[in-house]
C-alpha cells in the first residue's frame, strides 16, 4: 500500500519524581511549549499539554513510525535537561519512571482536550493518585501497588 492512513490520539501522563510540585507556574507554559515542540518535531502532532505542578497530561496524535515509549522517553529526557539547564529548583529536577498511555477516538477528543486544559479546576476536587486511578478503573486496567507512583518525600 503506498499511503498509510491513521488517526492514533493518546493521552499520556507522567509524574515529577516523587511527585514532588516542582513545575512551577513561572515556567510551565515554556515547559509545555518545549514538550510540545519535541513532539511536533518528531512527526506527531501535539494537541495539549496542561498539568499540575507534580504531574503532567499531554494530549499526541501520534504517527505510527514511532513507538510511544520512546516519544515518551524522548519529551521526558529532554524536558527534564531542559528545565535543569534553564531553572534553578530546590532539588534536581526528575520525572518519575513510567507513564500512563490511553487511546481515544476522534469523537472523545473533544472531552478529552477540555479535560486537560480544566486540569486546576479538576484537580480542586480530585487527587492526581485518585484521578490516575479512575483512568485507570475506566481502562479496565489494574493498579499493581509494585509500579504505582512512588510516595511523597
Amino acid at each position: 500500500m503506498s499511503h498509510c492512513f491513521t488517526q492514533l490520539h493518546l493521552q499520556i501522563v507522567f509524574a515529577v519524581k516523587y511527585r514532588a510540585a516542582l513545575i512551577d507556574n513561572s515556567f510551565k507554559q515554556n515547559l509545555y511549549k518545549y514538550m510540545a515542540g519535541i513532539i511536533n518535531n518528531r512527526s506527531h502532532s501535539c494537541l495539549i499539554i496542561n498539568g499540575m505542578p507534580d504531574h503532567v497530561h499531554i494530549l499526541v496524535r501520534m504517527n505510527p513510525v514511532e513507538s510511544v515509549a520512546s516519544l515518551t522517553q524522548s519529551v521526558k529526557g529532554s524536558s527534564a535537561r531542559w528545565i535543569n539547564d534553564h531553572y534553578v529548583l530546590p532539588k534536581p529536577f526528575r520525572w518519575q519512571e513510567g507513564y500512563g498511555a490511553f487511546s481515544y477516538s476522534l469523537s472523545h477528543v473533544p472531552v478529552v482536550t477540555r479535560y486537560i486544559r480544566n486540569q486546576e479546576k479538576h484537580h480542586q476536587r480530585q487527587s492526581f493518585q485518585d484521578e490516575y486511578k479512575t483512568i485507570l478503573d475506566n481502562y479496565k486496567m489494574p493498579l499493581d501497588a509494585s509500579h504505582s507512583f512512588k510516595p511523597l518525600l
